[in-house]
């Protein structure tokens, strides 16, 4: 086969939850399937450190798609140019998007729905994009990829798309993260936090990650007098991040909140395994690759209970109801009163994180749904010529 993928979230050293993905399970399909050849489709310069394999044929298409105007072009101009061009036998689209005008069997990866959700929280032209394209993305697909049992669920209430077509592929996380020991725990606390214990938030900050919320719980909790740990807020400031400020230098404990900004992969492993805790608010997630790498590291989680979320985070995280700063102070006291037991059952089921989400099983699934979609075009264009 000759496959093409939208590789257009493959930015060095910018990797977030579609990047990893693409990156995690592409890396790995190419790797294992010498004998297919891969179109990587960017839509800016690629780094080499890209191209995994020497089937791997990277293009760049223009323009730099980042924007409703650019993503309607891209798909339904620029894309059908390269694929009457090289002629691939099947593309996916791990995005959430995909060209309606060209013929090529398209795999779709729709990793949520939360713009149906928080529409107020993107920008109305992005919200009208998805609501109007959505639906016909879906109806396009081939096939479709979903990251949790809840995300199909959500597509299924949402466009009665049939139960069949949908696939559920959950991320992994990368295997360097891994229980750090008591010294090296040491090293980092001192590098970071001066050695004090902290919770960890790891993720970007907009409005659907609630971190202005777990500033306020924070806040509360240190008002209490129970603990002394800093916390260090993993992440870029993507959009709407103005209430987050507001709530930030209003805090009485602001001085203790530690902005780390972005972290390359050894720090984030470093930092995540060296946590007490990490606290997760958000409000709706497809999956929750911070959750999951956490319990790599055997870190206790503290978690929003929505969405995907109790599907990652196990039996033994701690929930909370994240539109409320009260119940996350509560959840977070609650980890505090029993953190040897809770770090304890963390360290114990580390091992059965991986083997229950991991990439190996994710690129597997994700190549043998790439094998049934093509057979499955091939049979039904053939059976058309044949009548």
């Amino acid at each position: 086969m000759l496959i093409a993928v939208n590789t257009r979230f493959l930015i060095q050293d910018k990797l977030e939850g579609i990047g990893w993905f693409t990156y995690e399970t592409m890396k790995r399909i190419t790797r294992s399937h010498p004998e297919h050849q891969f179109l990587f489709l960017f839509d800016r310069d690629w780094d080499p450190d890209f191209v995994f394999a020497d089937n791997v044929t990277p293009i760049k298409v223009w323009p730099p798609a980042r924007h409703p105007y650019l993503w309607k072009y891209w798909f339904e101009h620029a894309l059908p140019g390269i694929f009457k061009k090289y002629k691939p036998d099947l593309f996916i689209s791990t995005d959430g998007m995909l060209s309606l005008t060209a013929q090529v069997p398209t795999i779709l990866v729709v990793h949520d729905l939360a713009y149906i959700e928080f529409p107020h929280h993107i920008p109305k032209l992005t919200y009208s994009f998805l609501k109007s394209h959505t639906p016909r993305y879906l109806s396009k697909a081939a096939s479709i990829i979903t990251v949790s049992a809840f995300s199909k669920q959500d597509i299924i209430d949402k466009y009665q798309v049939p139960e069949d077509k949908i696939q559920v592929v959950a991320n992994g996380a990368s295997s360097q993260f891994m229980p750090l020991d008591d010294e090296t725990q040491s090293i980092v606390r001192k590098r970071i936090t001066d050695d004090h214990p902290y919770f960890i938030y790891v993720g970007s900050i907009h409005p659907r990650k609630n971190v202005g919320m777990l500033m306020q719980a924070y806040d509360a909790l240190r008002k209490e007098g129970v603990c002394n740990h800093k916390l260090l807020i993993v992440g870029r400031f993507a959009w709407k991040t103005g209430e987050t400020y507001t709530t930030y230098n209003a805090m009485q404990f602001k001085d203790d909140v530690i902005f780390a900004g972005s972290m390359n992969q050894t720090q984030l492993t470093e930092a995540i395994g060296a946590a007490d805790a990490l606290v997760y608010p958000s409000l709706f997630e497809g999956f929750g690759i911070p959750v999951l790498e956490a319990r790599y590291a055997g870190v206790p989680v503290i978690c929003s209970n929505r969405s995907s979320l109790p599907e990652v985070g196990g039996e033994h995280a701690v929930y909370f109801n994240p539109e409320s700063a009260e119940d996350i102070a509560r959840a977070m006291h609650i980890f505090l009163r029993n953190r040897t037991e809770l770090k304890k059952y963390a360290l114990e089921t580390a091992q059965q994180a991986k083997n229950t989400f991991n990439w190996d099983k994710s690129a597997e699934r994700i190549f043998s749904i790439m094998q049934h979609t093509y057979d499955n075009h091939r049979s039904n264009r053939k059976h058309t010529s044949n009548t």
